[in-house]
């Protein structure tokens, strides 16, 4: 047998200390100590040696139809996040003409709308991603997507009355909507992480990630479907035809219900990590026989009968957060992926405050003064759909797929700071030479270009790889809520850019501030750069040497055995 290192010094310690002060003066009874002391030592090295034994197994693992079931069962749970966060920019347009002061929504009530969503989103964060830790990446898996699911049929079927505004209720069901989105976030995020083999793992969870531009785009398509199937209605040039709106905008949101519904059933069968099953449940054995299951046959079979082979392991309590979190070597990673999702998501949503000003430039902007009636309103909403699938396919799309077969080769790192470091080049050219690129119609194209490369390189960079590593650099007792964490600053990073930099565009004029906030978004690509530097590269690393912590002795002993784990719930 190979003993790991510091088994040997640790046995003799042992030994050393018994012969000296705890045994008792019968030779007999020193041996009967002594065998014992010696068959946990014994029990200690097997134990760890399994453990190590399965995760080498799941490490690695070559890419399988497992590998690709979980891709898809966590890529919809994004696809659906993405759909339903930007299908309001084209449904705030909708509730504008129904709901709306002269046709449209005031600034408080387009907000309302907006920002809803992501202050839901920083509470799921940070819950869910404490709860998956506890309880759990299986158990939660599929509430998120409940929640989600209730809250975009609230949405769609929400009403007013006297006391009651329609637009409060529709912001309240985005907030619990929000709940359940942000809960989706850490979860489909570890999970794959705690699957894939180390050489596929940022694939795999970038794959998983770069399903929100699917979500994004079709939204806007969805959007466009719907407008061409009301156009004869809306035509027909009879101002009370707005109300078909009413049902356009609820069809728009409610579709967002299918692909959730849909996944619902994949999410509440799949199995439990086996990180979550050994380190956190501390089930070698079960954990040992998932991996077997899963690698060979891409399913899991739960033994009601099994052995419950409980061990003892570092587990998550105030006190151990507290002496974790307390090394700067682990702090300056969660600080590090913390400021970097914040600093991405406050440009990654601003770049949404000139989608107006860029959709004029390609001719899908607002119709000339000269359409009015219905027709304009057909036409408007035809120029924002079309506009948006354009500007997705053109730059997010694209980019995220390239990080995703990068990744794993360049590594996390160098795609994060470098996407940072031309986000700020690119966000300083547009916001120094605004007034002379948009002056010309030739300086608008080029204003678009850079647009479009904006999203390309947010994608080819920060915004894929912020939540990459906040899923790998840390315990499995601490990997969601840490991810939860980092989440919720990105969402706040959201809000930020919503809430302030909204009110701050047309200081001095409508979109006259827009230059100067593109040079604020400069600064937080540069920030970004150096908050990059507090992380470390992941690529190729297993997850329990990325968690800087002793794993030759991981486990320390029994915690406790029972024959059966029916026995066990009944004795309880």
């Amino acid at each position: 047998m190979i003993f790991p290192p510091g088994y040997l010094r640790r046995r003799t310690s042992l030994l050393d200390e018994l012969r000296m002060d705890g045994l008792p003066a019968s030779t007999a009874t020193k041996k009967s100590v002594l065998d014992g002391t010696e068959k946990h030592l014994t029990v200690v090295v097997q134990l760890n040696a399994q453990r190590r034994a399965a995760l080498a197994d799941v490490d690695n693992a070559p890419w399988s139809r497992f590998h690709l079931k979980i891709l898809v069962v966590t890529g919809i749970g994004f696809f659906t996040d993405s759909y339903d966060i930007f299908a309001i920019n084209i449904a705030a347009t909708m509730l504008g003409y129904v709901y709306g002061k002269d046709q449209v929504l005031n600034t408080n009530q387009d907000l309302g709308v907006k920002v809803a969503t992501p202050v839901g989103t920083v509470f799921g964060q940070l819950l869910f991603g404490w709860l998956a830790d506890v309880l759990g990446r299986k158990r939660m898996y599929g509430i998120e997507l409940m929640i989600i699911i209730l809250g975009s049929f609230g949405q769609a079927v929400a009403g007013e009355a006297h006391t009651v505004d329609i637009l409060a209720v529709v912001i309240l069901w985005r907030f619990v909507m929000g709940v359940g989105i942000g809960g989706d976030y850490p979860l489909s995020t570890v999970i794959p992480s705690e699957f894939a083999s180390t050489r596929h793992r940022g694939m795999l969870i970038t794959a998983v990630g770069a399903a929100q531009g699917w979500g994004a785009f079709t939204g806007a398509l969805v959007a466009l479907i719907i407008t061409t199937a009301y156009k004869d209605s809306l035509l027909r040039d009879d101002p009370t035809n707005l109300v078909l709106i009413d049902t356009m905008w609820r069809l728009l949101i409610g579709f967002g219900c299918v692909p959730g519904a849909i996944a619902l059933y994949f999410r509440l069968t799949i199995p439990e990590t086996p990180r979550f099953t050994m380190d956190i449940e501390r089930n070698v054995r079960q954990a040992s026989d998932d991996v077997d299951s899963f690698l060979k046959h891409g399913t899991f079979v739960v033994d009601p009968d099994a052995v419950v082979q409980r061990v003892a392991a570092p587990r998550a309590t105030r006190r151990d957060f507290r002496r974790y979190f307390g090394q700067w070597k682990n702090l300056k990673v969660l600080i590090g992926t913390c400021w970097s999702w914040f600093a991405i998501d406050i440009a990654f949503y601003g770049l949404g405050l000139n989608t107006a000003i860029i959709l004029d430039a390609i001719g899908f902007g607002s119709p000339s003064s000269s359409v009015t009636g219905t027709l304009a309103v057909y036409q408007n909403l035809r120029n924002i759909c079309i506009g948006n699938l354009i500007l997705t396919v053109a730059g997010q799309i694209p980019g995220a797929y390239l990080c995703v077969f990068t990744i794993d080769r360049i590594g996390r790192k160098p795609i994060q700071a470098g996407g940072f470091a031309v986000l700020a080049a690119l966000f300083v050219t547009m916001g120094f030479a605004y007034e002379r690129l948009n002056a010309s119609h030739t300086g608008a194209r080029v204003f678009v270009l850079l647009y479009c490369l904006c999203n390309f390189f947010s994608n080819f960079g920060p915004n894929s790889t912020v939540g990459v590593t906040p899923g790998e650099a840390f315990p499995t007792r601490y990997r969601a809520t840490a991810h939860g964490i980092s989440a919720a600053s990105g969402k706040l990073g959201a809000v930020v850019a919503q809430v302030g930099f909204a009110r701050l565009k047309d200081i001095g004029g409508p979109n006259q501030f827009v230059k100067h906030i593109l040079e604020i978004f400069a600064f937080f690509m540069l920030s970004g750069v150096a908050s990059t530097m507090l992380i470390p590269e992941t690529k190729g690393i297993s997850l329990e040497d990325l968690s800087r912590e002793d794993q030759e002795e991981f486990i320390e002993g029994m915690a406790q055995e029972t024959p059966h784990a029916a026995d066990a719930v009944t004795a309880s």
